[in-house]
């Protein structure tokens, strides 16, 4: 027996597949088609091209670069070169500065001796004679190493200065001392009277002259009185010149003064106010 199967559904032309079940006749590509082929030369030419472009323009990147990384090598020699001459002048600079500070501290430590025997010279009372007045020696113990000096110690003494001479008694030895110790070239704590001797007393002799004969009868040549012959040990003072400008001026050290205010001027020696001195009390002459 025959079976006869019909499919009404195709014969149907108003019926159209449902597009959303996925329905619907598939494209299908021609053999006379060649857009693939075209498609598959453009991707083989685009690609190498792309490349091309990419490796030029990486390649100019690159160059671009090596250019600013040979101008900043140039600069960065510039620059070291210019710090040499930057730490050189700086070297010069610090050397020259150490010989200014070097030739300040000279004229800072320098205590003329005609100010400072002008300065003694207006201290002496009129009923004292000096004798002479000489610099002593003074030998600087050198410090131990790695030793640190004591908070509050006496500083070292620079110089040492004896003053001898007469006095007419030991009261005015004692004013004498006194009145040094004001003076702001001499250390106060190291002016004393080292010794102090009451003279014999002396007559007066009258002058004798030839071919003259003087008969004195019974008069009597006065007695001079008894002068105190003393010696006063004394020491210069560490205080710098440059606080001491209006004392040395009007003791007559001119050259000196003029020196410190050039270097004041220049900034060598800054400027500061000299410190009166607080005289202290030493043991003077005893009366005997």
């Amino acid at each position: 027996m025959y079976s006869l199967d019909v499919n009404f559904l195709n014969d149907r032309s108003n019926i159209k597949p449902d597009k959303r079940h996925g329905g619907g006749a598939k494209p299908t590509l021609s053999p006379d088609d060649r857009r693939p082929l075209y498609l598959g030369f453009a991707a083989l030419i685009f690609f190498p091209v792309l490349a091309g472009a990419l490796w030029g323009i990486f390649t100019l990147r690159n160059g671009d670069l090596e250019r600013q990384q040979a101008d900043l090598d140039t600069q960065l020699g510039n620059l070291e070169a210019e710090k040499k001459n930057l730490s050189s002048i700086q070297a010069e600079a610090k050397l020259a500065t150490e010989e200014a500070q070097a030739l300040a501290t000279v004229f800072n430590q320098i205590k003329p001796w005609s100010a400072m025997t002008q300065d003694i010279r207006d201290r002496l009372p009129s009923s004292v004679q000096l004798a002479s007045i000489t610099q002593q020696k003074v030998d600087l113990a050198a410090p131990a190493a790695g030793a640190a000096p004591a908070a509050g110690a006496t500083p070292p003494v620079s110089g040492r200065i004896e003053i001898k001479g007469i006095a007419n008694s030991m009261n005015d030895v004692n004013d004498f001392m006194l009145t040094l110790q004001q003076s702001n070239f001499l250390r106060a704590d190291q002016t004393k009277v080292i010794s102090a001797e009451l003279g014999d007393e002396k007559t007066l002799q009258l002058p004798e002259f030839p071919g003259t004969k003087r008969e004195m009868g019974e008069f009597k040549a006065p007695r001079l009185p008894r002068k105190v012959s003393f010696a006063i040990s004394t020491a210069i003072n560490d205080v710098p010149a440059s606080e001491l400008i209006r004392e040395l001026d009007r003791k007559g050290a001119v050259g000196l003064v003029t020196r410190i205010e050039a270097l004041k001027e220049r900034g060598v020696i800054s400027e500061s106010a000299a410190k009166p001195k607080a005289p202290t009390q030493t043991d003077g002459a005893k009366k005997p």
